[in-house]
């Protein structure tokens, strides 16, 4: 059967259920919950004091509650410790067991349309022209789509070459937990991190660092004949790091200052001995430029 979709296996879904959800995300997230309509995602993520990213994630606004959208890998661990916050806040959170995570890695053009046995449907909000998400029970997306994911899912090869292609770093593919801060993955261009928000764990951290004024990483597409995740991003210094990497187009993590000044001197910028192409949005180039001016 032919589909658009792609069943993301290493994706789950947290359930945060109960009066006190919001006002409990409000003062633990690094994303805005005021004026949060239902059926409306937010890119977000959980932060260690020291301002590290714990887990980022997908947070669906429904009628009970809030349904993020978190790496498979650790989210018991993560259930835990939203737990531990909780204190006496009114909020029960488990993990979905009965909903499956997809994918459409194709425009939507900013609309949801209903999609067969979708629970719910909702635009990722790191997409310009969004991207469908899906949150399905299992029976009944089976009941439409086939009883295996070989009949209903696209390669998810698909759906990590689209989310390189517009450089949207995915936690455990170009990042571990506790290994990077917000920027280091863009989550503030992306609208993941609210610096005008009350307070929440991280916080003084994260303002620092933008407060301070250039950024110093950052996570950007590149292209080449030779791309292996891992191997070194390389000019006349050692620039950054492939963190992943899709035939001839992956993820980057990378030194802007040191970049700037590759390109200033117009040396070639390789990885694994090949040279690598790094387009760049007016956003990137405007932090460029700074590092070219200091």
């Amino acid at each position: 059967m032919s589909t658009p979709f792609v069943y993301l296996q290493h994706r789950c879904v947290i359930a945060l259920q109960g009066p006190d959800t919001i006002k409990l995300l409000e003062r633990l997230i690094a994303a805005q919950t005021n004026h949060w309509p239902v059926g409306e995602a937010r890119y977000g993520a959980l932060l260690s004091p020291q301002g590290k990213i714990i887990s980022d994630f997908l947070a669906l606004r429904d009628n009970e509650g809030v349904l993020l959208d978190v790496p498979r890998n650790g989210s018991e661990a993560l259930v835990q410790k939203l737990k531990m916050f909780r204190m006496r806040s009114d909020v029960d959170i488990e993990i979905a067991t009965d909903l499956l995570v997809l994918a459409e890695p194709a425009p939507a053009t900013n609309q949801v349309r209903p999609v067969s046995g979708a629970k719910y449907v909702f635009l990722d909000p790191r997409y310009d022209q969004g991207r469908l998400r899906i949150f399905a029970p299992a029976d009944e997306w089976a009941a439409w789509h086939g009883p295996s994911a070989a009949e209903w899912s696209q390669p998810v090869d698909a759906y990590h070459t689209d989310r390189t292609m517009h450089g949207i770093a995915e936690q455990d593919f170009d990042f571990d937990s506790l290994t990077v801060f917000p920027a280091d993955i863009n989550m503030d261009l992306l609208g993941g991190v609210d610096l005008k928000k009350g307070c929440f764990i991280g916080q003084e951290v994260v303002s620092r660092m933008h407060r301070r004024g250039n950024i110093r990483k950052r996570t950007l597409t590149v292209r080449g004949a030779a791309l292996v995740a891992g191997a070194p991003v390389m000019a006349a210094l050692p620039i950054g790091e492939i963190t992943s990497a899709i035939g001839d187009i992956g993820l980057a993590r990378l030194r802007l200052d040191r970049l700037a000044k590759a390109i200033s001197e117009q040396a070639t910028v390789s990885a694994n001995g090949a040279p690598v192409e790094i387009p760049v949005d007016d956003n990137i180039q405007l932090e460029l430029d700074a590092f070219k001016t200091t």
